[in-house]
């Protein structure tokens, strides 16, 4: 790793070594005025965050490397020894999360697009383990079936809940009427164990016509996934096509409802469906129309913002701009637009272990920002 002259900022609550280049302008918020530090830059499309025990970083690409970030210095050398993947349009490295035990047993899981040059693309998870600059022991734990030709809808988010079960997002791979066919891993969250089986207690395992992994169906393409802090229930995010984003609470058993329902129209403009909600499909609890085409999500745990305690943050791609949601019984009782002036697609936030809020930007020159208070 190339030595530079940035001096590391010690933060001593958490014994995480930060180092900055230096703040941007200072932003206004309703509730709070903050300032984003550049962790690292120089990124080749950022896609998923992951902050490693002793404060360092790893970072996927979306063309296929794994990066490591310390003391605001991203390594050379890319982490070596991932999983065969395939880079195609929206497919290729794409989430990264840390074994609930991982100081112990040094294991992660990735998610990202792979390629049978026959039966063509789909979502897979692996399993590895972290040695030095290498993973090792790397093995295949999940893979959407069937696979299909398209190179879109991937999703790939990651979330583990309290009793360790893995949580995978498979988008609809852009053929929409797979999201209502339970036989067909698309278009759905699947529930599993760090080995890839089925995680008990699955609501449709006595059901012979609905995979044993399945825990939600009719998802579209899911872009953000994270845990409540006080409920421990996985909260989601996931595309509309033209509007209809939505904020889903992932609870088991729930059709929520692609393509039959939705807030959203057709790309070329032509009608989906006439219908926004039906018996025996889950509303969201919060949409977007038109589209802000959200990716990564987050609530706000930390000390440094007390005034944003408990608010989701939501990035967007295609509106730009970072979306700051209040939220009270499951409802939307606020929502505020931040970054509108940054110019940059916010392709994940994370709720870092310093307090502060963590973003990554989607860009052949992608960033990780820090979220911090106006000094």
């Amino acid at each position: 790793m190339n030595a530079t002259g940035r001096i590391a900022t010690l933060l001593g609550l958490t014994g995480v070594a930060i180092a900055s280049h230096g703040a941007t302008a200072t932003f206004e918020s309703d509730k709070a005025t903050f300032q984003l530090e550049t962790v690292a830059e120089g990124l080749e499309h950022p896609w998923g965050l992951a902050f490693l025990p002793d404060g360092s970083q790893l970072v996927t690409e979306r063309n296929g490397q794994l990066r490591h970030i310390e003391n605001g210095q991203l390594d050379d050398s890319p982490i070596q020894g991932l999983p065969e993947l395939a880079v195609s349009g929206q497919g290729g490295l794409l989430d990264i999360i840390l074994h609930p035990e991982f100081e112990q047993n040094r294991t992660l899981f990735l998610s990202y697009a792979h390629k049978v040059s026959r039966e063509g693309l789909t979502t897979r998870v692996a399993r590895a383990t972290l040695r030095d600059d290498r993973l090792e022991d790397v093995t295949v734990i999940f893979e959407a079936m069937p696979r299909g030709t398209t190179s879109r809808h991937f999703a790939g988010r990651m979330a583990f809940d309290a009793e360790g079960n893995l949580y995978v997002a498979v988008g609809d791979r852009g053929e929409m009427d797979r999201a209502q066919k339970t036989d067909d891993d698309a278009g759905g969250v699947h529930r599993i164990t760090v080995d890839g089986e089925p995680a008990a207690g699955n609501p449709f395992l006595d059901d012979s016509a609905v995979n044993d992994s399945f825990f939600t169906y009719g998802n579209r393409n899911i872009q953000g996934m994270t845990v409540h802090p006080e409920t421990g229930e996985i909260w989601s995010h996931e595309h509309g096509p033209r509007g209809g984003d939505e904020i889903n609470i992932i609870r088991a058993g729930n059709n929520y409802g692609w393509p039959k329902v939705t807030y959203g129209i057709d790309y070329s403009g032509a009608t989906i469906t006439d219908r926004t909600t039906m018996e025996g499909v889950t509303d969201p609890l919060h949409y977007w129309d038109p589209s802000i085409a959200p990716s990564g999500m987050a609530f706000y745990t930390g000390e440094a913002f007390p005034q944003w305690s408990g608010d989701l943050f939501v990035g967007a791609l295609k509106m730009q701009k970072l979306v700051r949601l209040s939220i009270e019984n499951e409802k939307v009782t606020e929502e505020e637009d931040l970054l509108e002036d940054l110019g940059e697609r916010i392709r994940d936030v994370r709720m870092g272990p310093d307090g502060a809020l963590w973003l990554l930007t989607d860009s052949s020159e992608g960033k990780v920002y820090r979220v911090v208070p106006a000094r």
